[in-house]
Formats: C-alpha cells, structure tokens, sequence
C-alpha cells in the first residue's frame, strides 16, 4: 500500500448540479443522522458517484472489546445497510490492532488494551453478527492489523509526527482528564491517529461512527489530506440508550438488548422501555418511515394505549433478528407472563440442604448474584413462588418442588431436597 505523503493539494473538482436520485439518496442518509460533515462535500461525492457510477467506499470500524453486538451498534449498523442497498462499497473494518491500544473516547480513566487472545475470540463472532444487518455478499471485511503490523516503529514515529499535541487535547475527554489531574498514557494519543491512518488507508469517502467518536474521524480527514487525499466526509449517529434509559446502551452496563439473544428476551427487553424511551427506540432502530411513526404518535395522543404501539416495535426488531414466527410467540409468551402465567422455556434446577434459606436459594439458581441482592428483590416484593410474593427475608424454604420467579422476566423451576 502506497501511502506517501504527496503534499500538492488536488485540483478542484467540477461542481456537479444535484439530480432527483442524489436528493432522494441524501434524505435517507440524513435521516436519524447526528451530524453530516461536511455536508456539501458529501453531495458533490454522490453526484460524483452517479454520474461515474463508481461506489462511495463508506468506512465503518468496530474494535472487538466484546464477543456480542447489541442494538445499541445496529443503529449505525443500519445506516451503513441503508447506504449498502444506495450501490455503495461498506467496508466493514475490525480494529484488532487499535483493539491492543484501547479507544479513550468518552472515558475518564485509561482502558485497559486487551490481549491478542482476546481479540481473537471476540473478533470471530463480529462478521456472522454483523451480516444480520448488513448483506454479507455485498460487504468487504478488513482488519487493521494488515497495514497497522507492517510500519513499525520508524512508521509510527513518522505517523506521529504529522499531528500536534495541542490539537490532540481538543479532544474534550483528554482535555477533562487533564484538568482532573488523571493520567493519561502516551499510547492513548495513538489511538486516532491509528483510527485515521485506516482512514488513509482504504482510502474512504465517509466514515460512520457515534457521536462519540468525532473527534477521531476528523483526525482522518486531516491525515487524507496530509497523504494527497480526498478528505472523507464523516457521518455521526447518537448513541442509542440502554434500557435504563439514561447511560448509552452497553454491556459493561447490563442495560443492553444482544441482537443474538432469545427471542422472548429481546422481545421482553423492548417492552420492559419506558413510553418515553420507546420513541428514541422507533427513531433509531426502526425501519418504519417517519409519517407512519409520526402517526404512530398521533394515535397515542388521542388515547389509544403506548403499549399497543411498544408491542409492534417489539415485534419488529424480534421479527428482524430471528423470525415473524418467533415474534409471534415472544408476544404470546410475553402476555402470558402479564397475566401471571409460567413461560415454558424456564431452566430447571436441582438444589440440596433444604430447608433452604430465601437468600441462598435465590443465589444457588442463579436468580440474584448474590445474597444480598436477593434479600433486597425480597424487600421490594419482586419474588414470587409458585405465584405467591414473599416478603420474609428469613423464610426457610423446605423441600418439594415449586417455581420461583424474580421480577418480572427470571425463573427457574426448582427441585429442593
């Protein structure tokens, strides 16, 4: 790969007038969209696009710090689909050489980089999760180590030399570790120099990312024009937040919906969103247009019941990760469980030393992490057996069969002895 600084700045382009297609395809790509930078570079690349017929070669990169995606990624996912069915080349790029550095964006503290291991394993899963979003024939996979590897460290040195430390702490979550007095480590600056060296190096036209990661796709943009580049264009979309309706969806956080998990959890997992919330949901995972969300809305103000409107978005993303079928019986299954009943699908388990006390019984089945946990589920009246809440924190539980239940989606059947 040929990447040698050429610092003759490109002709300009001619201005390309803007037909109906190219319109149409903006409004798309524009919809649910944070910000589009910059936006009249972007429309003179579609116009390019069309009347040459040569793809737009559209950039998204995931580091793989976990084996599992969730909703939170599909929603630029999606976008990237949206510009797959335009004709344009996605590029779907697993960062398991900037996985090794650790992405600081948006941290207050310095992320610990993961092993090689580690990104092996998670890295194996990201393409078959992925192509449930995106189309898999038409969608080129890359890995950065392939050009990150080979320039060593004469190249690194060279790579960092094209970029300040004072427009390295721009960024706003260096700029506040700083003030705080947190360290910073040296190789936390090389991560979106990294980022943007990718950038550099398949040559792309737009890049998506979060909102978190501005900073880091402007940094691509500088360095293509720092090699003879055509700057990339960078397309932001907002951070999807997780069921607890304040933090951005993830893992780490326990507040996500994994795109691979059962059916009646994911489903179960929408419903469980506030009425509130379930906009943002329709906003950025669905793919409903947006007269018939906006009427959606209008039937909600004129009495008809959100759960009704929930109940169809729910559907929706089930329908999307596994099947109509599946989301037909994760509704059944879930109005079941509304009205008090047992789903059929819960785990059975065997436990010895009865009488068992409430606190253990409820951690030995994995229902609660913990005793104390448990012993507070008990409190807020979130436990059940065989449908009756207890509320005695003391109970000792004798021997028998019975269904337990915590809140309002963990059960087990249990076997005492």
């Amino acid at each position: 790969m040929n990447t040698e600084s050429n610092k003759t700045a490109p002709q300009a382009a001619e201005v390309l007038p803007l037909t109906d297609k190219v319109k149409e395809s903006l409004a798309m790509i524009k919809r649910g969209v944070d910000e589009l930078l910059i936006e009249s570079e972007f429309i003179q690349k579609l116009a390019r696009s069309e009347k040459t017929g040569v793809p737009l070669r559209i950039k998204l990169g995931l580091d793989p710090t976990a084996p599992d995606l969730h909703l939170g990624h599909t929603v630029v996912l999606n976008k990237m689909r949206q510009l797959q069915d335009l004709g344009h080349q996605v590029i779907f790029l697993i960062g398991d050489f900037t996985s090794m550095i650790g992405d600081p964006s948006g941290r207050n503290v310095t992320r610990p980089p993961l092993s090689r291991e580690q990104i092996e394993t998670n890295a194996k899963t990201y393409f078959a999760q992925a192509s449930l979003v995106l189309d898999p024939s038409r969608m080129q996979i890359s890995y950065n180590s392939e050009w990150c590897d080979p320039l060593g460290s004469r190249g690194m040195i060279q790579l960092a030399s094209r970029y300040t430390v004072a427009r390295m702490m721009e960024r706003d979550d260096f700029t506040k570790r700083f003030k705080d007095g947190t360290p910073i480590s040296v190789h936390e600056f090389l991560y979106p120099l990294m980022q943007g060296y990718d950038s550099v190096a398949l040559k792309s036209d737009l890049e998506l990312g979060g909102t978190d990661q501005k900073f880091n796709l402007l940094v691509g943009r500088e360095l293509q024009k720092d090699y003879g580049q055509e700057p990339q264009c960078i397309l932001t979309m907002p951070l999807l937040e997780g069921l607890d309706g304040v933090e951005k969806m993830s893992k780490s956080k326990n507040n996500y919906i994994g795109i691979t998990e059962p059916a009646n959890t994911m489903f179960a997992k929408v419903m469980s969103n506030s009425d509130e919330m379930m906009w943002r949901y329709y906003e950025l995972l669905s793919f409903r247009s947006l007269d018939e969300i906006a009427r959606f809305k209008q039937e909600v103000v004129d009495g008809k019941n959100p759960r009704d409107i929930k109940v169809a978005l729910a559907q929706e993303i089930v329908a999307r990760f596994h099947s109509q079928q599946a989301a037909e019986d994760a509704l059944a299954d879930f109005v079941n469980r509304a009205k008090g009943g047992i789903p059929d699908d819960i785990p059975e388990v065997a436990l010895v030393g009865a009488p068992l006390g409430i606190g253990q019984l409820l951690k030995q089945t994995n229902l609660c992490t913990s005793t104390s946990e448990a012993l507070r589920m008990v409190e807020q009246g979130g436990v059940r057996i065989d449908g009756t809440v207890i509320s005695d924190k003391g109970l000792k539980v004798v021997a028998g069969q019975f269904v337990v239940q915590v809140g309002k989606r963990k059960f087990a059947r249990v076997t005492l002895s």
